[in-house]
């Protein structure tokens, strides 16, 4: 039997904590969503058996989160005492005839539903009954056990490379100390004490750096172009990224939000998307975010609107280890060209745009700024959150999977959807590379879209589009 390695779990990170706080406002809640398509049941016994693998080997999968008082410092992981496997992994069957938009009407709900903060914060079912013997897994996961590339590490947990592959080797785990839990409390209060000290002293002198280096900047704007110090350029790329106040651009989409969610599912020929970025000189996250701006810009013309540039945000990954827990990416928001209907025009534009964005200093600092904002009135925090998100139009994001077939429990994995979080925009359109498709996943607000029917075939149609204008 192998030995299960041991993962040191305390608090949440900075950037964690902030996803934490500001779900106050449940139109910021982070949580995402991957629709897994098999061509067949996966054997629940055998996942079931893969998950409480997972669960010993991923400590925050069996954690729950606690807060200490008046957010002195960051919420904690601690184990669920109550943890039942049963009751976030379970089984579910759709009506006849199962059909695509029966599941897709099903997870869309199954995600508006908010997580239970008294347990760890995830949720699967696998749904059965759907059209040609077909079933699927609704992976349910809250944004603060790890990113988009940390799940697709977690999942490896329960994924194989041939149907008839098999388990791994059983856990040694070692047995709980049998203590009644005032552990967990005394720990939370000395690391929150600790936590606060340490917090106080580095923001202190964060924000007093930060701030003089934007005062600078926004009091003299005159003298930054001859300004070559390593702060003032920190200061621009923070203005860039941060200092962003006016609403979201779009005529169609400003100012509607609400809980409800709407879900496409679509494929993209990821082989064509290649050879497209290629020939134009770019890459196939170029072409993607190509792609679904000349969506939203053709989205708006069917309106009757015209629009020119609208505010996309996306994640940079910054994670530097293979690990499967916790969240290394950072936000950056920029402007995509909608309003040019023109492919290859728009690629180019796109191109130069996003080369600018990822060399954006202030990339580097979201965890230390997050700390800042960590200390600050939970109240303010929320009204701050709510002020960005609102500056931005939608959200973008691409995972790279694997270029070859894979199972779950004996069942052929025919597709994954990833649905992510739409944070306070309009719409969250994520895509993840599987052999020769990308599958995108498409998470609409319904009170901002009016048509997410539309806007997916507009995305469909902007593709088709970019790729012919590649050859």
């Amino acid at each position: 039997m192998a030995e299960a390695p041991t993962h040191p779990e305390g608090r949440m990170t900075d950037a964690e904590a902030l996803m934490w706080t500001v779900e106050k406002d449940p139109s910021l809640r982070a949580s995402f969503l991957n629709i897994t398509l098999f061509d067949r049941p996966p054997d629940f016994d055998r996942l079931r058996r893969r998950m409480g693998r997972a669960v010993q080997l991923i400590p925050r999968l069996r954690k729950h989160v606690v807060s200490p008082p008046a957010r002195v410092a960051p919420p904690q992981w601690v184990d669920d005492p109550h943890f039942d496997i049963d009751y976030h992994l379970r089984r579910i069957a759709v009506p006849s005839p199962g059909d695509d938009r029966q599941l897709l009407d099903l997870a869309a709900t199954l995600y508006e539903d908010a997580f239970d903060r008294a347990r760890p914060l995830w949720v699967y079912h696998v749904v059965e009954g759907l059209s040609d013997g077909r079933a699927a897994l609704l992976a349910k996961m809250h944004h603060t056990i790890t990113d988009g590339v940390g799940g697709l590490r977690l999942s490896m947990q329960f994924i194989d490379v041939a149907a008839d592959a098999p388990d791994p080797d059983e856990l040694e785990v070692a047995e709980a100390d049998g203590d009644d839990g005032s552990s967990d409390e005394e720990s939370l209060l000395s690391s929150a004490a600790q936590a606060a000290g340490n917090r106080v002293r580095r923001n202190l002198g964060i924000a007093r750096r930060t701030v003089e280096g934007l005062a600078g900047a926004v009091g003299h704007p005159s003298q930054v172009p001859g300004m070559a110090t390593e702060s003032v350029e920190m200061a621009r790329s923070l203005l860039r990224q941060l200092a962003v106040v006016e609403r979201s651009r779009s005529p169609l989409w400003t100012g509607k939000r609400s809980l409800g969610r709407h879900f496409e599912a679509i494929s993209l020929d990821l082989d064509g998307l290649k050879a497209t970025a290629k020939a134009l000189g770019g890459t196939v996250n170029d072409a993607y975010v190509t792609g679904i701006a000349g969506a939203a810009g053709a989205y708006h013309r069917q309106q009757g609107v015209q629009v020119g540039d609208l505010r996309m945000s996306m994640p940079v990954n910054m994670r530097a280890d293979r690990s499967a827990g916790g969240n290394a990416f950072s936000p950056a928001r920029v402007l995509v060209p909608a309003g040019i209907e023109d492919p290859v025009e728009r690629f180019n534009e796109v191109h130069a745009r996003l080369a600018t964005t990822k060399s954006e200093r202030a990339l580097g600092v979201a965890e230390t700024l997050a700390g800042v904002l960590n200390g600050l009135p939970t109240a303010l925090v929320v009204r701050l959150a709510r002020q960005q998100v609102e500056t931005v139009d939608f959200a973008t994001s691409n995972l790279r999977g694997a270029n070859f077939d894979l199972y779950v429990a004996g069942a052929h994995i025919l597709a994954n959807h990833p649905m992510g979080p739409t944070a306070g925009t309009a719409f969250n359109a994520t895509v993840l590379g599987y052999k020769d498709s990308l599958d995108l996943g498409l998470n609409v607000d319904t009170a901002a879209v009016d048509e997410p029917a539309r806007l997916g075939a507009c995305i469909e149609e902007a593709f088709t589009e970019l790729v012919k204008a590649g050859r």
